[in-house]
């Protein structure tokens, strides 16, 4: 449990857990899909530890404080990186023996593995620190350890970020990983035995390119107070929260990267009026759900198309896709193998569905207003952008509590 994200955050920890797993399986495979269970570890990066973490650091790279929330840690001893090694391994081994269909190591987004390999955070003197290689060593062993327990016709994928822009929010941290660095990562987790990658990007999470979008001042004022004692820096974070004056220089630096600029390399269908539904369009336009697309829709497509590139294996791209013709434009151009959706699924459980009717976008798409990321550390998984209902509020509640419906335990 000290790895642990947030205290709501299924686990694989125990044998024990496998048979709750199987039933999930079980029931993913009922609709003829294939269930990869992604494999994390907070490391310091441990939002809300919860009780049984009252009285603990998060397990580290570095005895460095993290810098936007605060979040202390302690440098994992050789003894604990080798025991950590082995629980990723028994975890795959739990899934495999639940009946799933493969693990993704998330070794991306500021979580555990990332403090490895980030020369924006890792700081060790020893054969886990310094180099690239040497960096790169407790992902790779993670992964032979893996291939060990549960060999070799079992997938087995890994998740980076390709550019990490760890000085992204707070301007005097190290930069991190280059694309150039993540690219001889990817070399040598094919190498090793992983059969796919998935690109990401940023050294943290939530970053400001990950997920892209905005960042809602309003929700965070309401829900961040459950991190005020997780970390020392949390306070100060609340205030700029907490009062609209201040809150613009939160933006300021929230945004830098954004304010830099980037040129979409792909671009999809224009969106029509008629592509969205009337009463969608009272609250978001069709001009603004374009410079939405534009602005956030593959913010990594290039990053993944450069380590394409230089791999054999499948190459997935994550990073706010909802429009069918980009997303076919993406594959077929080559930028990548796949891609992965995450909110546009929330706002959309029937995305791909309407994608089949041939809708080239949702009639009420993600709006990537992150509303439902910061409801996450209190409330039900849900999207949370009022508009999407007409601006009905008991109606957006409605929705969102259709999570328990069947209830779990029925």
């Amino acid at each position: 449990m000290r790895g642990r994200i947030l205290p709501n955050y299924a686990t694989i920890d125990r044998d024990d857990r496998i048979p709750f797993w199987r039933k999930v399986g079980e029931k993913v495979h009922e609709y003829d899909c294939k269930f990869l269970m992604q494999l994390s570890h907070s490391g310091r990066q441990r939002d809300v530890g919860g009780v049984e973490n009252l009285h603990n650091k998060g397990l580290s790279s570095t005895s460095e404080t993290e810098s936007f929330h605060g979040l202390e840690c302690q440098a994992m001893t050789r003894k604990e990186i080798k025991e950590m090694i082995q629980a990723f391994a028994d975890g795959a081994r739990r899934a495999r023996e639940a009946g799933l269909d493969g693990v993704e190591l998330h070794s991306a987004n500021g979580y555990l593995i990332t403090q490895f390999l980030s020369s924006g955070i890792n700081d060790r003197k020893d054969e886990y620190g310094g180099s690239l290689e040497n960096r790169a060593r407790f992902l790779l062993e993670i992964i032979q350890a893996i291939r060990k327990e549960v060999g070799n016709d079992f997938h087995l994928q890994a998740k980076i970020s390709a550019v990490e822009y760890n000085d992204a929010v707070i301007p005097w941290d190290k930069p991190g990983n280059t694309l150039e660095d993540s690219i001889q990562i990817c070399k040598w987790v094919e190498e090793a035995g992983a059969d796919a990658l998935h690109i990401s990007t940023g050294s943290l999470f939530p970053h400001p390119l990950n997920p892209p979008g905005e960042f809602p001042q309003d929700e965070a004022f309401r829900w961040y107070e459950i991190m005020l004692g997780s970390g020392i820096y949390t306070f100060r974070n609340y205030l700029l929260f907490r009062y609209r004056f201040l809150f613009p220089i939160f933006l300021f630096l929230w945004n830098r990267v954004y304010r830099k600029g980037s040129t979409q390399p792909i671009i999809g269908k224009d969106v029509q009026d008629k592509a969205l539904d009337d009463s969608f369009r009272e609250f978001v336009s069709s001009q603004t759900m374009q410079e939405l697309l534009d602005k956030y829709q593959g913010i990594s497509i290039s990053d993944a198309r450069e380590i394409k590139k230089h791999v054999n294996i499948p190459v997935i791209c994550t990073g706010g896709f909802q429009q069918a013709s980009y997303i076919r434009e993406a594959i077929s151009e080559g930028f990548c193998d796949a891609v992965s959706i995450a909110r546009p699924l929330v706002a959309n459980n029937d995305l791909v569905q309407q994608f089949e009717q041939g809708k080239d976008l949702p009639d009420r798409p993600c709006t990537y207003c992150n509303r439902c990321l910061l409801n996450a550390l209190q409330n039900p998984l849900g999207c949370y952008d009022v508009r999407r209902y007409n601006d009905d509020h008991d109606k957006m509640i409605e929705q969102v509590m259709t999570v328990f419906d069947p209830p779990p335990f029925s």
